[in-house]
């Protein structure tokens, strides 16, 4: 009895732990952010925010404690979530129906990244003396927790592996914003102004709905992750807001709404995915500087592949240079997506682009997997 309820109250304890450090993160990250739009960042400041504060709370934490911690899952769900429902909201049915006659380019894409990413890797493990399977791993495409688990599971270098990962991931979401800051400027107090009175002005009605559509997208992800759907919350949640623009075309008395979640509910998004992101830096393990050094040739390498894949598809296409970009870049697919909304830059063709390489990077993890005997008994042998 005695044990059972020391468990509990360890259990409370630790969940009382977890959440504070999520608050003072998100305090932190809602004040950087600020700084950033003051400062003309505006797009994804709220994003950049979140990074900044997950890595400098848990690096604290950290050094304070000595105790190990790892991301906080349920946040960056949330922030999938939100983030999902926003861009599903935001998509037009008839435009992603148009989309079909691009659809080797959207298969393509893909498959160019991977056997990029592929090649990269055999490079990066002659560069960094390491296996060839953590060089594959470090250098696909994919989602950063996805692949260090792989190599946890199967090699020594977890670190090498989550470092080239991160390192890719924070470039491209860094770096777009800052690109496409270049070439769209905006007035930073129109952004603060437009936060500031979508807080106040928000309906009692906006907010019903909203609540709404977050309980249906919270449903539709609990079956979706027992139905083992990658990122199911973020996926289930575009599902949910293609749905209501479908029910739109079907019946006319939804036709007349255009709904869209408060701005506020996107920056939470936003700051969510952030310190995610954040986070996996603050927990990243010391490495030699030879190491980190080493680690931007994949990295820069990615991000040439990426530029030579954008520049393929607008000789393919007749998109524009900024959404070949998005398209193309190597970054997580809610972050990308979502800059290219708040930049109202195509999000159809980013969202199309994105999924499509998500779903067959996923599909492929299987022979990936089926790979990895293979490279371990070629190791073994040299």
């Amino acid at each position: 009895m005695l044990n059972s309820e020391r468990l509990k109250a360890t259990a409370l304890n630790r969940w009382v732990e977890v959440y504070s450090i999520l608050a003072i993160e998100g305090f932190l990250a809602v004040l950087i952010g600020f700084g950033l739009v003051v400062l003309g960042l505006t797009g994804v400041a709220w994003m950049l925010g979140g990074i900044a504060a997950g890595a400098i709370v848990i690096s604290s934490y950290r050094a304070l404690t000595h105790e190990p911690i790892q991301p906080n899952r349920n946040a960056r769900k949330a922030g999938q979530l939100l983030i999902g429902l926003t861009i599903g909201l935001s998509l037009q049915h008839r435009n992603l129906s148009a989309l079909s006659a691009h659809l080797l380019v959207f298969l393509g894409l893909p498959v160019f990244l991977m056997l990029a990413g592929a090649l990269i890797g055999v490079i990066y493990s002659r560069v960094e003396k390491t296996d060839l399977l953590t060089g594959l791993l470090a250098t696909t495409p994919g989602n950063i927790g996805v692949m260090a688990s792989i190599a946890a599971e199967y090699t020594q270098n977890t670190a090498l592996v989550s470092l080239v990962q991160l390192m890719r991931f924070t470039t491209v979401v860094a770096g777009m914003p800052l690109l496409a800051n270049v070439a769209f400027t905006r007035s930073s107090n129109d952004e603060v102004d437009a936060i500031v009175q979508s807080i106040i002005k928000i309906s009692w009605t906006d907010l019903q709905t909203s609540c709404l559509f977050i309980g249906i997208a919270l449903t539709a992800a609990y079956f979706g992750t027992k139905l083992r759907i990658p990122i199911a919350n973020f996926l289930c949640a575009i599902a949910v807001g293609l749905m209501f623009e479908v029910l739109s075309l079907s019946f006319p008395a939804l036709a007349q709404l255009d709904f869209q979640l408060p701005i506020f509910l996107n920056l939470i998004g936003q700051i969510l995915l952030g310190i995610t992101i954040g986070e996996y830096w603050g927990i990243n393990p010391k490495l030699k500087i030879l190491s980190i050094v080493r680690s931007i040739v994949p990295v820069v390498l990615m991000s040439i592949a990426a530029l030579i894949a954008a520049l393929i598809i607008q000789s393919l296409t007749q998109w524009d240079w900024l959404t070949c970009l998005l398209v193309a870049s190597p970054g997580g697919s809610p972050e990308m997506i979502w800059i290219a909304l708040s930049l109202q830059q195509d999000p159809e063709i980013i969202t199309a682009g994105h999924l499509v390489r998500l779903l067959t990077i996923n599909l492929s993890l299987p022979f990936i997997l089926a790979l990895i005997p293979i490279l371990q008994s070629e190791n073994e042998q040299s």
